[in-house]
């Protein structure tokens, strides 16, 4: 028998590389049958697979989109997969994934490649995008010609014809008047309200053309927006009690009084009935604004922002889309609203209560004075308040970039400092949170078991859960 070639030899030994682990072969029976039957112990059981059954997996569009956080407590933008993802794969059933045994020889990574990464913190909530500053001019011009066409016209249209030509000149012993009752109110109904009427019909135009910016998110051309239904609303109540009190030959004064006060009447009355179906969990009954329905309500007062700042304020909807994002994010910013809602709300349903009661026991002429100027001192006084009690109270503050220079340090026994590790910038200060937390361990003692933890993973959790809180940390 011939020895073999080096070709043999090369392919045996290209052979036997593969093959180290395989058993050399064994001539006895009985340690054949015991070697079988020690590696198939040694083996891993791998069960059948069962196939996957096929069915069908609705898409999960709608809960992926979270139209708002849960009810008084914020809510982490959680990492979720939609089932329309092309990497999920589905699980068959039957068969179980079992996590692999740490290995000796790699170092296991701090971070998967399959987990989802971890929510990303944004230190800031999402710009709104819009200012009042570049607007102060048309505000200015805006309510200039509000208050005049809703405030000076009435009444110096009222005083002027009654007392000039109208039953005013009348004396005891003769009848001067050029114009009855009945044609003075005329005049001065005719002439309250154009501004109103025109703003009415732009915003109207606004919104229904087409290619419109500033429609409701998600909502057709004939929607309009919330606002402009409820403006509509009081609009029609208005003319109802314009016309029947100038019906009568001697029109009821007071009556004629009551326009303003029915405004204020119809939008506190909305706000306090949204805040109240939205505090007992109730859904929207219908489409508000960008609230689409049967969705979580929102305080009333946050679809009147939204429409009059993206038509009426020209922030379009883009606005819309912004507002929608902060009011997501940020759980600052919902409580925020939510206290401002009751307060326009109550204060609205205050002073409309207050000018029908003094409207319906003063003078005539009084009584007509206090009607068409008192909502809107009580307007003006309550948008101050507002600016002073939620503008820069409840500005929202991005974390210190740089916290070490902006702490105060305390120094404590046994040489360790006290350090606020996690505060906020407001302006050009560092600001404190209002509670603190000290160490594990005893406070008394200072142990210094507390530097080895990583207080930054709870501090981000907490910040994100809304628990306004600061830590302590002990730093030598």
């Amino acid at each position: 028998m011939s020895p073999p070639s080096d070709n043999e030899k090369r392919a045996v030994g290209a052979d036997s590389s593969k093959d180290v682990n395989k058993p050399d072969l064994v001539l006895d029976e009985k340690k054949a049958r015991s070697l079988h039957n020690l590696n198939t112990a040694n083996s891993p059981i791998h069960p059948a697979p069962i196939l996957p059954t096929h069915r069908k997996t609705r898409p999960s569009h709608d809960f992926d989109r979270r139209y708002d956080g849960p009810f008084g407590r914020p809510s982490l933008a959680m990492t979720r997969r939609s089932s329309l993802s092309p990497t999920r794969s589905p699980r068959p059933s039957g068969v179980s994934i079992r996590s692999p045994r740490p290995s000796t020889t790699h170092p296991a990574s701090p971070v998967d490649e399959g987990a989802p990464s971890r929510p990303t913190f944004q230190p800031t909530p999402p710009p709104l995008n819009y200012t009042l500053r570049t607007r102060k001019l048309a505000i200015f011009l805006f309510w200039t010609l509000i208050l005049f066409d809703s405030i000076a016209m009435p009444i110096a249209l009222y005083f002027g014809l009654w007392y000039g030509v109208g039953p005013g000149t009348n004396t005891p012993t003769e009848k001067k008047e050029k114009l009855t009752p009945n044609a003075v109110f005329s005049i001065v109904t005719a002439a309250v309200g154009g501004a109103s009427i025109v703003e009415y019909f732009l915003r109207f135009w606004r919104l229904w053309r087409k290619g419109s910016t500033c429609r409701v998110i998600g909502a057709h051309r004939w929607y309009l927006d919330w606002f402009h239904w409820n403006f509509s609303f009081a609009w029609i109540i208005i003319m109802i009690e314009l016309i029947v009190g100038t019906v009568p030959e001697h029109p009821p004064i007071r009556l004629l009084s009551m326009p303003v006060t029915t405004m204020l009447f119809v939008f506190g009355t909305e706000l306090l009935l949204v805040d109240t179906m939205r505090y007992f969990h109730v859904p929207a009954p219908c489409r508000i604004s960008s609230i689409p329905k049967a969705a979580q309500l929102r305080p009333g007062i946050y679809s009147l922002i939204e429409d009059i700042c993206a038509v009426d304020g020209s922030g379009g909807t883009e606005f819309r889309v912004a507002l929608d994002r902060r009011y997501e994010a940020s759980h600052v910013f919902r409580a925020m609203l939510r206290r401002l809602g009751v307060f326009w709300a109550v204060g609205a349903e205050a002073c409309a209560v207050l000018c029908t009661v003094l409207i319906f026991t003063l003078d005539g002429d009084v009584a007509y004075t206090i009607g068409w100027s008192l909502p809107f001192v009580w307007a003006g006084i309550w948008t101050g308040a507002t600016f002073c009690t939620f503008g820069e109270p409840y500005e929202e503050h991005e974390v210190c970039p740089a916290a070490g220079s902006c702490v105060n340090m305390q120094s404590g026994p046994d040489g360790w400092a006290q350090k606020a590790n996690w505060v906020i910038l407001k302006g050009n200060s560092c600001v404190r949170f209002y509670n603190e937390y000290n160490c594990p361990g005893s406070a008394k003692t200072w142990e210094p078991t507390c530097q080895s933890v990583d207080w930054s993973s709870y501090i981000l959790q907490d910040w994100q859960n809304g628990v306004i809180k600061s830590y302590t940390v002990w730093k030598q």
